[in-house]
Formats: structure tokens, sequence, C-alpha cells
């Protein structure tokens, strides 16, 4: 049995066989999407994140099951209503590509990375009434230059970007 030594509105901070850890307070698993337009751009995201005190460079990317009216709905349904919410973009269809851990020494919170496929833009995105989105729509080829300047202009770069780029390009020889 876990030991909570703290319980915030939306966390709690918890303690395992000695390790302390964080935990949402709501059990809920993340969302990733790697998604790409027709024209070989893929669809990120910018906002501005509290903890780092400044505006990182995302995919596009929510929780499942975290308000009453979505609280049964599955991984690839989250992963849909979240590339529409945050990106504008619908896609026909989602791959989970894997899950796992954001930050095992850190957190319990699982991610799982999806391949959206077919988007179209059915709108502008920016996410819900509590977000501020800022969409991006960069060529593949220009995405390691476009991610130097962002670091450059002082926003974090989230490093699951740099492993979308493997599921967009696989190499042959990573099995």
């Amino acid at each position: 049995m876990d030991k909570i030594h703290y319980q915030g509105k939306w966390l709690l901070l918890c303690e395992r066989d000695g390790w302390e850890y964080a935990s949402r307070k709501h059990r809920c698993d993340v969302v990733i999407i790697v998604a790409l337009t027709d024209q070989h751009e893929l669809l990120l995201v910018e906002q501005y994140r509290v903890p780092v005190q400044t505006a990182t460079i995302e995919l596009p990317a929510g929780l499942v099951g975290d308000i009453a009216a979505h609280s049964d709905e599955s991984l690839q349904q989250a992963a849909m209503r979240e590339l529409e919410e945050e990106t504008g973009y619908r896609a026909e269809s989602m791959q989970l590509l894997m899950s796992g851990p954001t930050s095992a020494g850190l957190s319990d919170e699982q991610v799982h990375m999806f391949r959206a496929h077919g988007c179209r833009q059915t709108g502008p995105g920016g996410g819900d009434a509590s977000e501020d989105i800022t969409v991006h729509r960069i060529a593949v080829a220009q995405l390691p230059q476009w991610l130097q300047q962002q670091q450059e202009q002082a926003r974090q770069v989230d490093p699951k970007i740099y492993a979308a780029l493997y599921w967009i390009n696989p190499s042959p020889h990573i099995s």
C-alpha cells in the first residue's frame, strides 16, 4: 500500500518501498499524437507551461477520461479527440505505436503514443477553454533546424518530438 505524503487538487506525492513519486489524484493515462499533414508537415503545439516557466513545443497530447463527459473513452478515442481539440485536425484512424512511462523515476504516469493517419483540417485548433495553444505545421525536412531556432528563442522543446521522428522515418537498422 502506498503512503500519501501530500494530496493537492490534482496531484499526490506518494511513497512506495522508500521511493517518493508523483501520481495523478484521478488516475489518468496520457495520449500523445504523431500527426502528419499530406504535405509531410508534423503538427506541433506550443503552450506556456507553469512548471518550466516558459513556452514549450510539444506533440499534441492530453489526458484520457479526465472529465466526466469522456470518462469511458478508449485510448484511441482520446487521441482522436485531443488531436482535433488541440490542432484542428481530424484523423481517419489512429495506430498505437508504443506505451510506457513518461518519467519512471518521478511519476507513475503512463503515456500512449499514436500515429494519426489521414489528417484533415476541420477547424483552428487551439485547445479547450482552459488552454491557450498555438498550432505549428512544420515540414519534417526542416524540423531539426526549426526546433533549434525555438530553443534559441528560449522555448523548451519536448524530447518526445525526437522519438516521433523515429516513427515517421524508422531506420531499417533498428528493430
